[in-house]
């Protein structure tokens, strides 16, 4: 048992290693490519002809069609005729050709900390550097004459700006007498709602087919991450959940979809996404593409059947566009109030979805009681010790079991020597006899690994944790602790190398983990006795590179759990070892007789 003990820790003690390594060095290493290769890549698109994405079963239109060179935001968008959006929640502009969603800023939301930092930009232009739109459009035929597509100049019929109580209706009449009107209205937050009637003024039948898509031309400039989905993103009829990275469509042939009439796709970040909502009484396919004609580019797009309109007769097709923030209530209450099919997946909750997404539910519970997400935290983690009280409780007891019968155990080993099998079956039969299970103090720490990593994903990947402040110096709980051990927390004035920055919350985790573990005897065995004095060390360095409410959390639990097991312990009659390892590791131990 004990040797099998041994390598279970030696193995743990490996994979923090490589983390370790991954967090402090091949990280950096990345990030300084990222931005070499972005650099380059700046430099070429600005000789590179900005080209039309291709519309879904649709030929390429002619380059040119979407104008010329990389220009700057404000040029690409000084050259079309717009109509302006502006709400609490965003502000932009709604391009009149192709009636494209290509110029939305997030009002609630800045890029650092400071609130006068620039707002967060989510659309811009197909012809600037970080060009990102979203259209809907239609796919028609000779009998239908021209449809409206990305070329396609609308005329404004009411509304010259869209905002909550005022939408804006957009026509366009084609030569054959077909006449298409675009209702846009927005909610107080993200959801756009896109009402297309097509009313058949011609003489004939006409059958046409909807189309929509989102289009970026560039990746996140953050590094990704393992624990993190950011590219395609979609719930497509019956198959669930369907996510595919950015480099797997690069890499390999484009992602297509079985034909579904329910669902939604488009493309997701960390924070923001934008995705579209097709028609759900009608069939469509759909595909996740990386074109490579002009610039690169990235396209989540679908193609509707066609619907067929006789002469005199309309039809209305009511589209979803939500463009904006994750926010966990609003992305749930949106899957509600317009029934879109598991559209609370569009936020990362991972493989522990039912335990990550109850643990932002309470931690979002404190948070409107306390009003600060570090207290959240801190409530959230008492609430989960006392949960896990009873295990935690059989776990302690059997540590001070264990304690009891250590004198025998001695006598085991001295009696059967180097005699293995007896010496083992010997501690069976005392554990029998004694009513202890050896393994019992295993499960709570397996049980709560879960826990851990789902705490984890919900201070990662929600919105509402980014640029949450605590106290003092912790201004985002979703960034590392911003001060370093050496520079004596900004005391010295010089910048530290990322390696370096310990700052004061993972020192306080390192602390409470140590003492946490210099409560029980120090392992006979040098090599284990090696691990259980160096852990704390690695994971200090380790940790200091994760969001800060992680850091703080760890530290809290480590403290409560030191005050638990003192409790348990004491109940149960086992002497608490805290103090006295504490002072042998400042005594000399005597050298043994020669």
């Amino acid at each position: 048992m004990e040797k099998n003990r041994n390598y279970f820790v030696a193995i743990g003690l490996s994979v923090l290693i490589l983390i370790a390594w991954q967090f402090l060095y091949v990280n950096p290493k990345i990030e300084k490519e990222r931005i070499a290769a972005e650099a380059h890549q700046k430099i070429t698109q600005q000789n590179q002809p900005a080209a039309t994405p291709a519309v879904p079963g649709q030929a390429q239109p002619a380059q040119g069609a979407v104008p010329g060179a990389v220009e700057t935001r404000d040029q690409a968008i000084a050259k079309s005729a717009r109509v302006s959006i502006d709400t609490a929640a965003v502000s932009g502009s709604i391009n009149l050709t192709g009636a494209r969603f290509d110029d939305l800023k997030l009002k609630e939301y800045h890029e650092t900390v400071d609130d006068k930092s620039p707002l967060i930009t989510l659309f811009s232009p197909s012809d600037t550097p970080d060009g990102y739109f979203t259209e809907l459009g239609f796919i028609g035929n000779e009998a239908s004459g021209t449809v409206p597509g990305p070329t396609t100049v609308w005329t404004v019929k009411s509304g010259d700006k869209l905002t909550t109580s005022t939408p804006v209706v957009l026509t366009f009449t084609n030569e054959k007498g077909v006449v298409f009107t675009r209702t846009i209205s927005i909610d107080e937050h993200f959801m756009f709602q896109v009402v297309d009637t097509i009313n058949n003024g011609s003489g004939a039948p006409v059958s046409l087919s909807t189309y929509g898509r989102v289009t970026r031309f560039n990746k996140p400039t953050t590094p990704s991450v393992y624990v993190l989905h950011e590219g395609f993103i979609g719930v497509i009829g019956e198959h669930g959940l369907n996510e595919v990275a950015y480099s797997k469509v690069e890499n390999d042939v484009p992602a297509k979809h079985e034909k579904a009439t329910t669902g939604w796709l488009g493309i997701t970040d960390k924070y923001w996404a934008a995705t579209i909502v097709p028609p759900q009484n009608l069939a469509y396919e759909s595909k996740y593409e990386h074109f490579t004609d002009g610039r690169p580019r990235f396209q989540a797009d679908y193609k509707q059947d066609a619907v067929t309109i006789a002469p005199g007769q309309s039809t209305d097709l009511k589209t979803l566009v939500f463009a904006g923030a994750k926010q966990v209530p609003l992305v749930d209450g949106y899957e509600k109030s317009y029934s879109i099919p598991q559209f609370d997946l569009l936020i990362d909750w991972g493989w522990f979805y039912f335990i990550t997404k109850p643990m932002f539910k309470l931690m979002d519970f404190f948070f409107r009681y306390f009003g600060n997400f570090g207290v959240a935290i801190l409530m959230t983690t008492i609430v989960v010790k006392l949960l896990f009280f009873p295990l935690a409780s059989k776990q302690y007891a059997s540590m001070a079991n264990m304690k009891k019968v250590q004198p025998k155990m001695e006598e085991l080993k001295k009696k059967h020597g180097d005699d293995r099998m007896a010496l083992q079956q010997g501690m069976m039969a005392l554990y029998k006899e004694e009513k202890i299970n050896p393994i019992a103090g295993c499960w709570p720490i397996l049980l709560q690994i879960p826990v851990f990593f789902a705490l984890y994903k919900v201070i990662y990947v929600t919105i509402e944790m980014r640029h949450a402040p605590f106290f003092g110096w912790i201004q985002d709980l979703s960034a590392p602790d911003p001060t370093s051990l050496f520079n004596l927390f900004g005391l010295l004035p010089y910048d530290v190398p990322h390696a370096l920055m310990i700052g004061v919350w993972p020192l306080v985790m390192g602390v409470t983990m140590f003492l946490q573990m210099r409560m029980n005897p120090t392992p006979p065995d040098p090599t284990q006795a090696m691990l259980f004095t160096w852990m704390p060390l690695v994971f200090t360095f380790m940790l200091a590179s994760f969001p800060a409410g992680l850091v703080i959390y760890w530290a809290w639990n480590n403290t409560l759990s030191i005050a638990q097991q003192a409790f348990i312990m004491k109940r149960h009659g086992a002497k608490v070892e805290l103090i006295d390892n504490l002072k042998g590791l400042f005594t000399k131990k005597p050298k043994p007789a020669e």
